[in-house]
């Protein structure tokens, strides 16, 4: 997919109001182009007045640029109402006229003709072009740019039908090595909130993220979720790492704060961005969605953002691959009608910024245009991740249960790979085959040298013995070089591309043999 990655930032050196927007990706060499612009008083006047009328915090300022309080900017005659309009006509020609400003003062010039090559060379390949703004002012971080227009009557950037928008930053830590998942494995955790009912508020989001509207078979993606209600930092943790969760979904109030911001867990109990980066990453979790207030949202001082300082951003940064958070508060009515098309788009396998795009168009359709619960949500991608979350159906994906052999009654056990290294990981076997090595199209990924791409590969067969179906897992070698290990009564014996069968408790080694030890298991339901 064709890719177009665009960066904002200010010029200390030419005057605190002046900043250079430029092309840091593009689908063609002649596309990476730059310009110099200044942040028009008009468009701080706008952004000021946007905040007053929409924004649930204090307002953030646009460096030294003075605005003049109380003077309608907009052109348009807010004394004549419009027919069936239940809000003021002012507002409702707020967020366009904001859009259309935003749009203007970054598409302009060589910027914009970089923009339109870029989208019919997308539009060429039958493929939506993949837009990736990223901001390296901190003042400009609370901006809604998810409303950017062109003119009226045109689509947001956000709900365009041929551009998948979203945040970025190049100022990240490398990309994790990820897991190839067939269904969606959701880490649902519930904190302290005055205004939920946990015990309620958790049944409704459990059903709306495991419920879905099938489009047909075999086209929706098994979902399985484990709630937990105010856990401490330690219970998350452990949870963490003992599963391989790929999507972490927080509610509960949250707050800005200077390192990522700050989620109650508990009454007393508090996690900072940074310290829920450190698990996130290390457990290879690929999305955190966080229902919580303000996760978008920088931290500031006397009007003034701090840098780096929103959770999305500080998630991104040290390598979650992508973050979808709340600019400012958001109505539960709406944040459970965004969650449930957004579920069911990841469901139907559409990578995140594309459900995002599908779960926005919903918020826009309920709520209506004027109303800023679709500008609320804001999705980061990491600079190196093209969004996939779960498995094409073209993939050869084989999912429990619904590949189990039908009319056997039986529940069927469950086989996993478990790391014996004191921060290891558990991985959950497939029912068909199992891939391991040191790349990412792997469903087990080991990022060791001694490794190799390709190493090795754990199949499931079902044995009949009579009318009784057993589950059997053999490990297969592919190594380079025969680097695999099983411990038997002699000690560490080398696999050297052949068939082995497993038993359940047998201790294995991929590459070294000094490499770190796994333990096959089965576990009897």
């Amino acid at each position: 997919m064709s890719c177009l990655n665009l960066a904002i930032a200010r010029l200390v050196n030419t005057g605190t109001d002046n900043f250079a927007i430029w092309v840091v990706k593009a689908p063609y060499p002649s596309g990476y182009v730059l310009r110099d612009c200044v942040f028009a008083t008009e468009l701080s006047q706008i952004w000021q007045e946007w905040q007053q009328m929409f924004a649930g915090h204090s307002p953030i300022d646009i460096g030294s640029l003075s605005t003049s309080p109380g003077v309608n900017t907009l052109p348009i005659n807010s004394s004549s109402p419009l027919v069936g309009q239940t809000t003021s006509p002012y507002s409702s020609r707020l967020m366009q006229y904001l859009g259309i400003s935003l749009w203007s003062w970054v598409f302009d010039g060589a910027i914009l003709g970089s923009l339109e090559r870029s989208r019919g060379m997308a539009m060429g390949q039958n493929k939506r072009l993949r837009f990736r703004l990223e901001i390296r002012d901190p003042d400009l971080i609370a901006l809604p740019w998810e409303i950017m227009q062109r003119e009226p009557g045109q689509s947001a950037i956000s709900l365009s039908q041929d551009i998948l928008f979203s945040r970025t930053t190049s100022e990240v830590e490398p990309l994790p090595n990820l897991r190839a998942d067939p269904a969606l494995n959701v880490l649902l955790v519930l904190g302290h909130d005055d205004n939920l009912e946990l015990e309620k508020e958790a049944a409704i989001l459990e059903k709306i993220l495991s419920e879905c509207s099938p489009s047909g078979k075999n086209s929706v993606s098994a979902c399985m979720v484990k709630t937990l209600l105010q856990p401490t930092p330690q219970q998350l943790i452990q949870e963490l790492e003992t599963k391989a969760y790929n999507v972490f979904f927080f509610a509960g109030h949250g707050l800005p704060a200077p390192d990522g911001g700050l989620l109650f867990l508990g009454t007393d109990m508090t996690l900072n961005g940074i310290e829920l980066a450190q698990v996130l990453t290390r457990t290879g979790v690929k999305l955190g969605v966080f229902n919580a207030c303000w996760g978008a949202q920088p931290a500031t001082i006397n009007q003034q953002a701090i840098p780096a300082s929103s959770l999305a951003e500080v998630l991104i940064r040290h390598g979650v691959p992508a973050v979808l958070a709340m600019r400012d508060e958001i109505a539960d009515q709406e944040s459970h009608s965004f969650i449930q098309a957004f579920a069911e788009a990841l469901r139907s396998r559409k990578p995140i910024d594309e459900a995002v795009a599908a779960a926005r168009q919903e918020l826009l359709t309920i709520y209506k245009f004027n109303q800023p619960a679709w500008t609320l949500p804001v999705l980061y991608l990491h600079p190196d991740f093209h969004g996939d979350l779960i498995k094409g159906i073209d993939e050869g994906v084989t999912e429990l249960p619904d590949t189990a052999i039908s009319g056997l009654g039986s529940p069927i056990p469950t086989a996993s790979l478990r790391s014996l290294s004191p921060e290891g990981k558990t991985w959950l076997l497939r029912s068909g085959v199992t891939r391991i090595g040191r790349t990412k199209d792997n469903d087990i990924i080991i990022p060791e040298l001694y490794v190799s791409k390709r190493h090795a590969e754990i199949l499931c067969r079902s044995i009949f013995t009579g009318t009784k179906s057993v589950q059997t897992y053999y490990l297969q070698d592919f190594s380079t070089y025969g680097t695999t290990w099983c411990l038997g009564q002699n000690g560490w014996q080398q696999i050297l591309r052949e068939e082995v069968p497993l038993r359940s408790g047998m201790h294995l080694k991929f590459g070294s043999a000094k490499a770190e030890t796994w333990e096959f298991l089965i576990e009897e339901p």
